[in-house]
């Protein structure tokens, strides 16, 4: 663990937690907490802010939602949307269709941000294959210019920011891919949600990351890696819903990155950032979740955050 600093070290960074930290992958599966028992206990914890999760698991009714919150002592600071943008025009009414869903519901509770998640090449629930794990000179065309005017559209419209989120299993994960996907984006338009875990996952540096493209980092995931179980699955090449179930994702600080530093070049970016505590857990017992949220968040606040 690395040692204590001072409560206001990190007076730039929001923390708070989101659906993922209570297993929670899908819109409606019966593996999962119920949303009401997601909130209570979110807020039992003593986070502040939240993301909305899988559209359709928190209700998608505005009155509703924000009653709900509010009475909890809740806050939302970001949607989360699901991405094949690499496939071109083809896709671009669909996934609009999908992000306006998100984006109307993130506006409506003063959210600031939606997570962009691109698409997996493999199902991130059986591993099947879907499609080659690289991307042709055409696809990255195609995802580059395609996320700006996703990003265009949505500020116009709903005054959000996008943040592009690397992640396990899709075509921007390693630091090859984010670089280029950030060297080919107008960072006036497309910035990152830079996920610790998902980035050491990938073979990342987030500590580099932050200090090289610090303009660009848009949000934080705070997550952490098993080094022992990800050495097993890279040796296997496990899919990541399945090295999930296995525990890839473990509970600070036992795993890496170490997240102290993080948070510290997050600060020096001197910037108002969100960072939201994500340990993938699909699926996990319903009793599971409370307690390491609770450890989580009073380990952050030995860091200052």
């Amino acid at each position: 663990m690395n040692a204590p600093a001072t409560q206001s070290s990190l007076s730039r960074i929001r923390i708070g937690s989101a659906p993922d930290s209570w297993g929670v992958w899908f819109p409606d599966d019966p593996r999962q907490v119920p949303w009401q028992r997601f909130l209570d206990e979110v807020a039992d914890s003593g986070y502040e802010w939240i993301e909305l999760g899988p559209y359709g698991y928190l209700p998608t009714d505005p009155e509703v939602l924000t009653e709900e919150v509010s009475r909890r002592g809740l806050k939302v600071s970001a949607g989360t949307v699901f991405t094949g943008l690499h496939h071109g025009e083809a896709v671009w009414d669909k996934t609009w269709a999908h992000v306006a869903d998100n984006a109307v519901l993130a506006q409506a509770m003063g959210a600031s941000h939606l997570v962009v998640i691109p698409s997996f090449w493999r199902d991130d629930k059986t591993g099947e294959v879907l499609e080659p794990d690289t991307l042709t000179p055409e696809q990255w065309r195609n995802l580059t210019s395609l996320t700006e005017r996703l990003g265009q559209r949505v500020r116009e419209e709903y005054g959000l920011r996008i943040v592009v989120h690397p992640h396990a299993d899709t075509h921007i994960d390693s630091e090859e891919n984010v670089v280029r996907f950030l060297d080919g984006t107008d960072s006036s338009l497309v910035s990152l949600c830079l996920d610790t875990g998902h980035y050491a996952y990938c073979g990342g540096d987030s500590v580099k990351l932050i200090e090289t493209y610090g303009s660009r980092i848009g949000y934080l995931h705070l997550k952490q890696v098993d080094p022992e179980i990800l050495a097993d699955v890279r040796a296997k090449g496990t899919p990541f819903g399945p090295a999930v179930a296995q525990g890839v994702m473990c509970e600070p600080p036992t795993g890496v990155p170490a997240l102290g530093p993080v948070l510290e070049a997050a600060q020096k970016l001197d910037v108002d950032l969100f960072a939201i505590v994500e340990q993938d857990m699909y699926p996990c017992e319903p009793d599971k979740p409370l307690p390491i949220a609770q450890r989580t968040r009073a380990f952050l606040r030995s860091c200052g955050a």
